[in-house]
């Protein structure tokens, strides 16, 4: 197997592995947490915020694999005229690439917003972990998901054999 397809399992591997062991922890968290609060009357203290950072990371780690093989969640209202016309391809393709330039935008505010929240010296509450951390996390992820999209958008549309190479079927 050669080193860069090697290379393209770990990046598709590690971010889901991210995922998966963030909510592993979501999950004993909030299980110690309703516990100790049931149990004691003695909260986890940094429970919100840390469950607020672990689905941060859970969903944009996710993102960019989740894209890559076009598991989101759809609506499907147009889908029989689109295949009546034939055009089903087509649509995916441009919806895609749309998608994928279109989230460039977001993930450049979040860049700005973190930059901001860094120069301000901005941490969360109880445990205070920069926030500019955060930011930096989902905008590099947001980036990744505007790549993956951009290149699923083209290569629906220029090489569509190749796209089952992508798919977890």
């Amino acid at each position: 197997m050669s080193l860069l397809k090697r290379l393209a399992q770990l990046a598709a591997v590690l971010p889901i592995l991210v995922a998966s062991i963030t909510l592993f922890a979501l999950m004993v968290l909030t299980f110690c947490d309703v516990i100790l609060r049931s149990a004691f009357n003695a909260p986890i203290e940094a429970a919100t915020e840390l469950t607020r950072i672990a689905i941060a990371v859970i969903v944009f780690s996710a993102l960019p694999l989740l894209s890559a093989r076009g598991q989101h969640i759809s609506v499907d209202l147009l889908d029989p005229l689109f295949a009546r016309m034939h055009l089903a391809r087509l649509r995916d393709g441009v919806v895609n690439l749309a998608c994928g330039v279109m989230l460039y935008f977001p993930a450049s505010r979040v860049i700005d917003l973190a930059q901001r929240a860094r120069s301000y010296g901005d941490q969360t509450e109880y445990l205070n972990i920069p926030t500019y951390l955060i930011g930096w996390f989902i905008a590099i992820m947001s980036f990744a998901t505007a790549l993956v999209l951009i290149l699923r958008g083209a290569v629906i549309l220029f090489a569509p054999s190749k796209l089952r190479l992508i798919r977890n079927d």
